[in-house]
């Protein structure tokens, strides 16, 4: 019986969404994943998995046993990185994943420096607007704009990102400008797909959150593509004032319904759950947290 690869093996069948995907993981077979599974389920005296012929799922005492049994492998991973840490230099490969617009505009300054002052560490990065699975594409750390819906997460906040609500002169000519964000509802908006229409385009009435009915006819998932879409004279856009203000200050957009602000969010690192944080991996995310200092973009 070895207690270590049970809990490796049981973890990894949840991070991987299935037995196939855990045994190709772990570079065992798939009936060495699951008797490991069942060993564990016989010992312990109870059902961890209810299994189908689809899927499987966590019972109610799986998923308690689930975060005990990922924080038992993150500890036991991270005394063995610290004695390995403690005996050389920073080194090794960075898996990031990096929204598109942030990751060009705000971050490929601090990443630089960061090469340039770490000569062994090398960082391959993903730039997308899309939601990336951490554990599904095996990502050391992401970062993310925005509320974090998934809670497993370990997250640390970077800097705020303030938002603006511009339109072009030409546009406000055409159309007049709104003067509150109900009168959104007779103007045309463009929409970041990548978030719910309520979430970008709402108000605050009477301590309620109010969402108008909003019209647009163009929708895309990089705020940049629709800042620049905005400046052309074609709707109303709320974006990331880091997005907008070249355009502000250029004269091609203008802020409106500033009396109506939409509420600041956070940038932050997040990493995987239940899996050791490499030092190289923090000391990258130290690296980014003295750049921003949680400061406002």
């Amino acid at each position: 019986m070895n207690r270590f690869e049970e809990l490796e093996s049981f973890v990894a069948v949840v991070d991987f969404r299935g037995f196939s995907n855990a045994s190709e993981k772990l570079g065992i077979v798939k009936s060495m994943v699951s008797r490991r599974v069942s060993e564990l389920e016989q010992r312990l005296g109870v059902q961890l998995l209810q299994r189908t012929t689809r899927r499987q799922s966590l019972t109610e005492t799986g998923k308690e046993f689930y975060q005990r049994a990922t924080q038992i492998l993150a500890d036991l991973n991270e005394a063995e990185q610290y004695v390995v840490d403690a005996q050389c230099e920073v080194s090794g490969r960075i898996r990031l994943a990096l929204p598109l617009g942030f990751g060009v505009d705000q971050l490929a300054q601090p990443i630089s420096n960061f090469l340039a002052d770490h000569r062994d560490i090398s960082i391959d990065i993903d730039l997308s607007d899309r939601q990336v699975d951490l554990v599904e594409e095996n990502m050391d750390l992401a970062i993310r704009i925005g509320e974090l819906e998934d809670s497993g997460l370990i997250a640390r906040k970077l800097a705020s990102v303030h938002f603006s609500i511009c339109a072009s002169p030409d546009y406000l000519k055409q159309h007049g400008e709104p003067r509150h964000p109900a009168e959104l509802a007779q103007h045309e908006v463009l929409v970041y797909s990548n978030v719910a229409v309520g979430r970008q385009w709402f108000y605050e009435e009477d301590g309620k959150r109010v969402s108008p009915r909003m019209k647009y006819r163009l929708s895309a998932n990089n705020g940049e593509f629709l800042a620049a879409v905005a400046s052309c004279g074609h709707a109303i856009v709320s974006g990331p004032v880091a997005f907008l203000q070249d355009y502000i200050e250029a004269g091609d957009l203008v802020p409106v319904l500033t009396g109506y602000p939409r509420p600041e969010v956070g940038m932050y690192a997040v990493y995987p759950p239940g899996r050791l944080v490499s030092r190289r991996v923090k000391v990258f995310s130290d690296a980014l947290y003295a750049h921003f200092r949680e400061r406002n973009i």
